[in-house]
């Protein structure tokens, strides 16, 4: 563990899953290349890296919030034919450096996507059952 102040401790691991989220109907993630975010006091949070996002389905959101561990989060809003989630998705564009392992990745609220579909990866390349 990796620890940022007494008694806090953030560690970054890769994800061994295949993960693909969906919202009306459009795939917006699909990534074998996600990153476990564990902080105390916090629920585990998965980070994608924006090349496997439809970033073109995200637009900025003007909302900002500060964690003095990671820096200053930007959020964007999922917007499909019609349909949005506002505030649905953030990542630290600019992370502080001792965060840098989330530069270039989006973190999803699970409740403003339909599905969340997770595949285990095998070593063969092939894949497992979803959950």
């Amino acid at each position: 563990m990796k620890t940022v102040a007494k008694g806090h401790d953030i560690t970054t691991e890769e994800f061994p899953r295949r993960v693909r989220l969906v919202f009306a109907g459009q795939t917006i993630v699909d990534s074998t290349k996600a990153r476990l975010l564990n902080e105390t006091g916090i629920a585990p949070v998965l980070y994608f890296p924006m090349s496997d996002v439809r970033m073109d389905l995200l637009e900025p959101s003007e909302q900002r919030s500060v964690c003095p561990f990671k820096g200053e989060a930007s959020y964007w809003s999922i917007t499909v034919d019609g349909r949005r989630a506002e505030n649905a998705v953030w990542g630290y564009e600019d992370p502080l450096q001792q965060r840098s392992d989330i530069k270039g990745h989006v973190a999803f609220y699970p409740e403003r996507v339909d599905q969340w579909l997770e595949v285990t990866v095998l070593p063969s390349g092939g894949a497992g059952g979803s959950r």
